[in-house]
């Protein structure tokens, strides 16, 4: 596959993948499958989910690319879709809306050694993955991606009095979880220093 010599601006991307250009295919993918990846896994378990969900919303979009008018920014149109493509799928496999009770709320088995009592941004996303869905969707849509509660109720399906819930319930469990992983590595910490 021939490369392109230099990063396009989105605009003229965009143009090249509209003339069928594979190499400005090949670019857009590259510049944007590792954070809309990233995307994915905020909201499903899986690894393998998350990339079917990317494998299929980049169909969407290279489908839907006569459809982007240039406003705003093209990273933020991909993402758009992938976020729609996400929680269709979360739709198909999982509930979307729970109770408080049916959640959660042990603390996680990490990786972390012993002595790093500072949680990592790995160890926050399998705290994340680990809500349910609702919760997960919800959390993900308004704390990371900045939607709005009504916003998420007609994306959702529910209505905003569920997303404020939702929302309020996911930030319940991840305080109580990062507090009991807290909890545990300082205590293993000063097990580790008295031995």
């Amino acid at each position: 596959m021939k490369m392109l010599a230099r990063p396009l601006s989105d605009t003229d991307l965009v143009a090249a993948c509209r003339r069928g250009s594979a190499a400005a295919q090949h670019e857009l993918y590259q510049r944007f499958a590792p954070k809309m990846l990233a995307l994915c896994l905020r909201y499903l378990r899986h690894e393998f989910d998350a990339e079917d969900v990317l494998a299929r919303g980049f169909v969407k979009v290279f489908r839907c690319l006569g459809q982007f008018e240039g406003k705003g920014s093209l990273e933020g149109w991909v993402r758009r879709i992938l976020v729609h493509e996400t929680l269709s799928y979360l739709r198909r496999r999982e509930t979307l809306t729970l109770s408080l009770e049916d959640c959660y709320t042990g603390h996680l088995a990490t990786d972390l050694p012993g002595a790093d009592v500072e949680l990592q941004a790995a160890d926050l996303l399998r705290l994340v993955q680990e809500l349910p869905a609702g919760y997960r969707a919800v959390f993900n849509l308004c704390a990371l991606e900045g939607y709005t509660h009504p916003e998420v109720a007609a994306l959702l399906g529910i209505s905003e009095g569920t997303s404020k819930s939702q929302l309020s319930k996911a930030r319940a469990v991840l305080q109580r979880q990062v507090a009991a992983l807290h909890s545990f590595f300082s205590t293993s910490y000063a097990h580790a220093h008295v031995a």
